[in-house]
């Protein structure tokens, strides 16, 4: 006899907004070809939002309407819950909680709400037999997480890094393009909508962090440790930068890294030097990289739109699929109640830097510089000047493979020469 239909997975949609509505648009017009994918319907029964009022761009008229997240999270008609509406307290904290209460599986594009909490959620989801999925919360579009937990789940995981922040991306790939002033991008960047209300989320490599937490967390098999991620904006990169960079046959990009060492966890977010060549420094505008590199299968790389209704709906609905599918995993690839708490490790890893500093034009000046570097024991591998500015005199230093601790102790030197004008800009020069 023919085996009876499954019955429809129900979603309960919360946030409609860009990636709310892209989801609701790939349930709507690709309604047969989910159903022959997973071989059950998915369907929408609930939305909620703030505002019913405003006017959306997808047909919202077959769905029951909740104003409050928490009371959606709670109907008897949903399997499902589906989170896109940000923040990690308040709303989307208290109904991500709610419906694992009430036996809910949870899918959610929501990098802060799991970078903060994300522990606590996994475990209360797994001690009642819930499911966590976050493929949209991590590079848009791109199937990094299911890369991780599945494709290399045989793989003792190396490092992870990559280009995690569209909108940093876009504005140092138009400095490098057009010899723009960060200023003069950062405005049309915001003009343009490609920065959050707080842009600091995104220039500062907060939103970026959120990202790199998730994904070392999946890849080394401990807690997420979000405060533990070092974290620079590209807010001191000057067009100057970019240019010398340029010069030497670097890009600067905004990179995560994130690797286990005999020390403890590194995870850093900060603008590094790559070479131009490399895939890492061809990444133009606002798409994402990620690179990820396992014991037995080398390196990954995966490139992609990293935001975005069509990309990040996509992800959604990747999860929501699974779902429909029956694969359940637990939320960071292995049992939450099994993963450590990592060793934070600040970046001991050597490499060599980048420094970019202005000094008083006098005798001595240079001199007394090597020598600060020399007593904290880094080697320069090339030192230059370039065009003066009245009194000041503007200098260049690569230096050799060295600790950031090094670099530190001798930027701390520096201050006590009596020739330095300003703060230098340090930026680590990264192999990829």
């Amino acid at each position: 006899m023919p085996s009876s239909p499954k019955p429809d997975l129900r979603i309960g949609l919360a946030g409609l907004g860009t990636v709310g509505i892209g989801v609701v648009k790939i349930i709507q017009r690709h309604a047969d070809l989910i159903a022959a994918r997973t071989g059950r319907r998915v369907v929408i029964t609930a939305v909620s939002a703030r505002d019913r009022t405003k006017t959306r761009d997808a047909d919202l008229s077959g769905y029951a309407w909740e104003t409050d997240p928490v009371a959606l999270a709670r109907r008897d008609d949903v399997d499902v819950f589906v989170e896109v509406m940000g923040g990690h307290e308040g709303p989307a904290r208290l109904a991500t909680e709610a419906a694992i209460a009430a036996g809910k599986d949870v899918v959610t594009a929501n990098k802060a709400l799991l970078a903060h909490h994300g522990h606590s959620l996994a475990l209360a989801a797994e001690a009642a037999g819930r499911v966590i999925r976050f493929e949209a919360a991590v590079a848009g579009g791109i199937p990094v997480i299911k890369a991780l937990t599945e494709g290399l789940a045989g793989n003792r995981i190396t490092r992870v890094m990559g280009v995690m922040n569209g909108s940093c991306n876009y504005i140092l790939t138009r400095m490098q393009n057009e010899g723009l002033s960060y200023a003069e991008v950062f405005a049309a960047a915001q003009a343009l909508g490609y920065l959050e209300a707080d842009p600091n989320l995104d220039v500062g490599g907060i939103d970026a962090g959120h990202k790199l937490s998730l994904l070392a967390a999946i890849a080394f098999g401990t807690e997420v440790s979000f405060d533990a991620v070092e974290l620079e904006g590209i807010g001191a990169v000057s067009i100057d930068d970019i240019k010398l960079a340029a010069d030497m046959g670097y890009r600067i990009k905004l990179l995560g890294v994130a690797q286990m060492t005999g020390r403890g966890l590194e995870q850093r977010m900060t603008p590094c030097l790559v070479p131009a060549d490399s895939p890492l420094g061809q990444l133009q505008g606002g798409t994402n990289m990620v690179v990820l590199e396992g014991d037995s299968v080398g390196q990954i790389v995966l490139r992609g739109p990293g935001a975005g209704e069509g990309p990040t709906a996509s992800a959604v609905m990747a999860d929501v699929i699974d779902l429909a599918r029956g694969l359940r995993l637990p939320t960071f690839g292995q049992p939450a109640t099994g993963l450590t708490r990592p060793v934070a490790a600040k970046t001991a890893t050597p490499a060599p830097y980048y420094l970019r500093m202005t000094l008083l034009d006098k005798p001595g000046a240079l001199a007394k510089i090597a020598t600060a570097l020399g007593e904290a024991g880094v080697s320069i591998d090339q030192m230059r000047q370039y065009g003066h500015e009245g009194v000041n005199a503007p200098v260049l230093i690569v230096t050799h493979k060295a600790t950031r601790d090094d670099i530190d102790h001798a930027v701390g030197l520096f201050a006590g020469t009596g020739v330095l004008v300003g703060a230098p800009v340090v930026l680590r020069i990264e192999a990829v």
